[in-house]
């Protein structure tokens, strides 16, 4: 500025630039959302993704694992179609849900693992419960009797986990049965562990052991398959229940299928069953 009050107009101009960018950086600064706060917006702007239940009515189809290789709970039968007191409780549940029904064959050693991949959406398969299983997958409340013992022919002499001592017992491989019996079998014992049911069964009654540990409906229908035999049980391993395995965190397909559970056992369906398959009445159940 000189005597006169005179500004010159480059010192003018420079002072209405920077007021300018003040301004606009003001401006920036009161529009800004934090990165936080955007992501979340575009979460809450997403559909919301469907539980597995209202997945299943919307495709219109369930899969289910089905045993293989377990008579009379599910197997291959002449006509090469699956068959059993778990096919039928499969078709159960899809038939309730309103849907079709993806029947997938499966053997006991691989029963979590298709339920884990999502290869099937429930496992209808003999499943008993333990707290081991329980941290991988969840169960429903107990659908069908099972407890698991050693059975042999009448002539020999076994009537508790101390009598296996110098005998040979069949088992099928990753199994509750397997895991009981490791731990309860004494020094001298000879466990002999196969891949599946069919090859346990097969190997008890070509002679190749003395006993065989599996469940009391196994055993029964062994029993039928081959009266000469003379099956008897020895002792009880566990009592050991089927449930229903459903991937954790499906609550609500969960919730469905004990739902369902409790229908079958008030409709006498499941007691229907029992007597078709086991040749027993259904008992009383205990509930998860």
């Amino acid at each position: 500025m000189n005597a006169t009050g005179y500004v010159a107009p480059t010192r003018a101009l420079l002072a209405l630039s920077l007021a300018a960018l003040a301004g606009l950086a003001g401006a920036a600064r009161a529009d800004e959302t934090p990165l936080d706060d955007r992501q979340a917006r575009i979460e809450q702007a997403r559909p919301p993704q469907l539980d597995a239940l209202d997945a299943i009515l919307a495709a219109g189809v369930i899969s289910i694992a089905v045993p293989s290789d377990f008579p009379p709970f599910g197997a291959f039968g002449a006509d090469k179609k699956l068959e059993g007191y778990d096919v039928d409780v499969a078709n159960l549940i899809a038939q309730d849900l309103g849907v079709k029904v993806q029947l997938v064959p499966v053997a006991s050693a691989n029963r979590l693992s298709a339920l884990l991949t999502k290869r099937v959406d429930l496992v209808v398969a003999s499943l008993g419960v333990s707290p081991e299983r329980a941290k991988a997958i969840a169960f429903s409340s107990p659908y069908a009797p099972f407890y698991s013992g050693v059975f042999g022919a009448v002539g020999v002499r076994v009537r508790s986990a101390a009598d296996l001592a110098g005998k040979k017992v069949a088992v099928t491989k990753d199994t509750l049965e397997d895991q009981e019996l490791s731990r309860i079998a004494p020094k001298g014992a000879e466990i002999l562990r196969f891949e599946d049911n069919d090859r346990t069964i097969a190997a008890f009654l070509a002679g190749q052991t003395e006993l065989i540990a599996t469940g009391n409906v196994v055993a029964s229908a062994i029993a039928r398959k081959d009266p000469a035999k003379g099956i008897e049980s020895k002792f009880v391993i566990r009592q050991s229940p089927a449930s229903i395995g459903v991937r954790r965190g499906d609550a609500e397909l969960l919730r469905w299928v004990n739902t369902f559970v409790y229908h079958k056992k008030l409709t006498g369906d499941l007691d229907r069953l029992s007597r078709k398959w086991f040749g027993e009445p259904l008992p009383p159940l205990p509930s998860l």
